[in-house]
């Protein structure tokens, strides 16, 4: 409803800057602060006060008196407070979003563009880093927000396959004897096969200098197998790659993040389409051979370090590579958005100047950074030499602290009887990964954080739990309705949701889809978290202040009514930042 009263809003103003002979470029559209209980703001008279030669507060009167509510849908009242236009709703608007919040509510129309989301592509040299973690939730996020905001979208997962670690794990798999290593962390493939990559590493750095020279020609036959498109070379590495992959998407589906596509970069090595990129940059005016290989002078992009995209060897780069996996996206998606660490800004750039010098459309492009997720120190989490802290560790903890924090406020007097053991691990581990989620996506994705247990489980605070349990609170409330015969009203009558902590509740709810829309136009993930935490403030408030199940029966159906479209709007919100929505906490 909020994107409908915006619009109508958005009309009576450029038909009043119309009749006044004013441009109509900008409305000054935004939200009003807290303490003013009207939809929306304009701060256009600002802009017009020059061109009019008057005050804005005059300007702002003087358009106000130009609009007649009764000409546009869901507007009751135009007023101004000094240079600001405040918009009022009707009663028609708050009972239209009650009755359009249900299981769908928020969800776009279909865009017809479609946007292909790359994120997470960590190496596939072990299990996933709990530093990396930010990646595949910022991206999952994303494209849970693209895809309710109506783009049609695909994940894809870019697996780097063919570069120097590749070739080294490669090797050493075919080298040492599993006798010869120490037991696995876990036992999954990722874990079992990243035992070769650390002894060989380790091999390389402190073998005898013969054998690592016989080792380093057998490494550099693998690469060079893997530039030619051999099938027999490519075989060997995909066992590994494999391998390491399949254990990774079982932790990355713990998240869970799930990918449409797994694209190998050996994809572009064998189609040819990296050699036609090298061929075309070395004919490029900015193409320079110095030092042993061909780089790219990207100056006229304000970058002053060169861009190498072929070894005096022949052989290509990683991020050779990675543009023609870019110029086949653009032949193949509208838009493509990429979730990049902030270390990789530099790189980012290259890329971008460097498509440019292929004649590529780079508006199609997106780049979403993040920062490094960091643990305090002294935490009591498994970190072991050589290895840190995976992904598996951190949820393994999240849930394992989540549920102790359950089973503590699981009293008589909340948990009831109808909770048994099994669901108390199920909602242990609903909030605990909700939390780990919740707290990385919540924050800007440029910031680095340091993740911090107390915050992110905090039932009180502003966390995925405090959130969790609006959603569980609703449940319970139409639930025991339901058990008594009450459901809500179909059709709801506004006059008997007239409290402010009922209009607040409305005007919240129905502000969710344009959440949805500027997230997505934005790519800013957080801002659906921020969403979601005045959401249980409003709902809270309303819960203290408005008895449901205790007034008499119109207004109970009423305010059930209001209560599952509560419940919808903040399962769906929840929904789009990746955090389950439990329906008993």
């Amino acid at each position: 409803m909020f994107r409908s009263f915006r619009a109508a809003v958005e009309d009576a103003l450029a038909d009043a800057l119309a009749t006044l002979g004013f441009p109509t470029d900008d409305l000054g559209i935004e939200r009003p602060p807290a303490d003013v209980d009207a939809v929306v703001a304009s701060s256009v008279a600002f802009r017009l006060a020059g061109e009019a030669g008057t005050p804005p507060p005059a300007v702002a009167t003087d358009v106000a008196e130009e609009i007649d509510p009764d000409d546009y849908d869901y507007i009751a009242a135009v007023r101004t407070e000094g240079p600001y236009l405040n918009f009022y709703p009707d009663d028609t608007y708050f009972a239209d979003t009650v009755e359009s919040a249900d299981a769908d509510y928020g969800r776009l129309p279909d865009r017809e563009t479609s946007v292909v989301v790359e994120h997470t592509s960590a190496n596939p040299t072990g299990p996933v880093h709990v530093g990396r973690a930010r990646n595949p939730i910022v991206g999952d996020a994303l494209a849970r927000i693209l895809d309710f905001a109506g783009y049609d979208v695909d994940t894809h997962y870019y697996v780097n396959d063919a570069g120097r670690q590749l070739a080294v794990f490669t090797w050493a798999y075919e080298t040492f004897d599993e006798t010869d290593l120490p037991a696995p962390e876990r036992d999954r493939a990722d874990y079992e096969l990243v035992r070769y990559y650390r002894a060989g590493n380790e091999f390389l750095e402190e073998g005898p200098d013969g054998e690592v020279e016989a080792a380093e020609e057998a490494i550099q036959s693998i690469m060079q197998g893997l530039e030619a498109g051999d099938a027999e070379t490519l075989a060997r590495v995909s066992e590994v790659v494999d391998g390491v992959l399949s254990g990774m998407r079982e932790s990355l589906s713990r998240l869970p993040a799930t990918f449409d596509e797994f694209v190998k970069e050996t994809r572009f090595l064998r189609d040819g389409s990296t050699r036609e990129v090298a061929d075309r940059l070395q004919d490029s005016e900015h193409a320079v051979y110095e030092e042993g290989a061909w780089q790219l002078e990207l100056d006229d992009w304000g970058i002053d370090k060169n861009f190498v995209f072929l070894r005096s060897d022949g052989t290509s780069l990683y991020a050779t590579r990675d543009v023609a996996h870019h110029a086949w996206k653009f032949d193949n998606f509208d838009r493509a958005v990429t979730v990049l660490g902030e270390d990789h800004r530099l790189q980012a750039d290259q890329l971008r100047a460097t498509l440019e010098v292929l004649g590529e459309d780079t508006d199609k492009l997106d780049q979403v950074f993040y920062g490094w997720v960091n643990l305090p120190g002294g935490e009591s989490m498994s970190t072991r030499e050589g290895t840190g802290i995976d992904l598996d560790d951190l949820l393994d903890e999240a849930t394992d602290r989540a549920r102790e924090e359950v089973e503590t406020r699981l009293d008589d007097r909340i948990r009831g009887d109808d909770l048994d053991e099994d669901d108390v691990e199920r909602i242990a581990r609903q909030v605990g990964i909700g939390a780990v989620r919740y707290d990385i996506v919540s924050k800007q994705p440029t910031k680095a954080i340091t993740f911090d247990w107390d915050r992110a489980l905090d039932f009180e605070a502003q966390s995925a739990p405090y959130v969790q349990y609006v959603h569980a609170r609703a449940c319970g409330i139409l639930g025991e309705a339901a058990g008594a015969g009450l459901e809500p009203a179909d059709s709801v009558d506004p006059t008997l949701l007239a409290t402010d902590a009922e209009r607040e509740l409305l005007r919240t709810i129905a502000r969710f889809p344009a959440v949805v829309e500027d997230a997505a136009d934005e790519l800013q993930p957080h801002t659906v978290a921020t969403y979601t935490r005045e959401f249980a403030e409003q709902f809270n408030a309303f819960y203290r202040e408005c008895p449901v199940l205790n007034a008499d029966a119109e207004t109970a159906r009423a305010r059930l009514a209001l209560v599952a479209a509560a419940r919808h709007t903040v399962a769906n919100a929840l929904s789009l930042l990746g955090v389950e929505a439990p329906d008993s906490m």
